[in-house]
């Protein structure tokens, strides 16, 4: 992955050092620093790995390419970066293999991606992989889903317990019902069995 090395006494310095000859701000990118102390003072140096968010989209698309030519597939990119989140959407010849069973390839996807990049930079990007609409349609799907429970939660008052979800599934039923008056929303169990109950509000008492 491209990145750029700045050297210096004091991190603040090296960090303003980088801004300034990259021309960009903070929140352009991502900064892996080093410390060490060399010669008879023993004086402390700053060595500062500076990569810009757009390289780092660059080297996902670029990694996302080998990966599906190798499964056979023609894929398309589009991408935006907003607030240090990366947003891709992928466009095959094929996108029922590349969302696979309920998802399943699409979430290995962007797990094995996450993981590559935090090998490079040391931190897990933010990052949202799409093919096509499933992500807008499966969020859309999701909420539907939270808002039907939840009239079913009020008018019995017996709490649901939804099916093991993702860390991103759980927050749109969250989101979803988080103004709501009548139900609140739990995530119980353990990673991957993490789930979703539905309560109504009046089983706090």
């Amino acid at each position: 992955m491209k990145f750029e090395v700045f050297e210096g006494k004091e991190e603040k310095e090296v960090l303003t050092q980088a801004l300034e000859t990259l021309k960009c701000t903070e929140e352009d990118i991502v900064t892996l620093v080093e410390k060490s102390k060399s010669g008879l003072l023993k004086k402390e140096t700053v060595s500062m790995k500076v990569f810009k968010m757009e390289d780092i989209t660059l080297f996902i698309k670029d990694y996302l390419h080998e990966i599906t030519k190798g499964m056979g597939l023609d894929v398309s990119f589009e991408s935006k970066i907003r607030d240090r989140q990366i947003s891709i959407k992928m466009y095959s010849n094929n996108n029922s293999i590349l969302i696979g069973h309920n998802g399943q390839t699409l979430k290995a996807l962007t797990t094995i991606v996450k993981q590559v990049v935090y090998n490079e930079i040391k931190e897990y990007p933010y990052l949202l992989l799409d093919v096509e609409n499933y992500k807008e349609k499966q969020e859309k799907y999701l909420e539907r889903l939270a808002r039907n429970v939840a009239r079913d939660v009020e008018r019995t008052k017996v709490e649901v317990e939804l099916e093991n979800m993702n860390s991103y599934e759980r927050r749109i039923i969250h989101n979803a019902l988080t103004d709501n008056k009548h139900v609140y929303t739990e995530s119980i169990g353990e990673e991957p069995n993490r789930h979703i109950v539905i309560k109504p509000k009046n089983s706090e008492e």
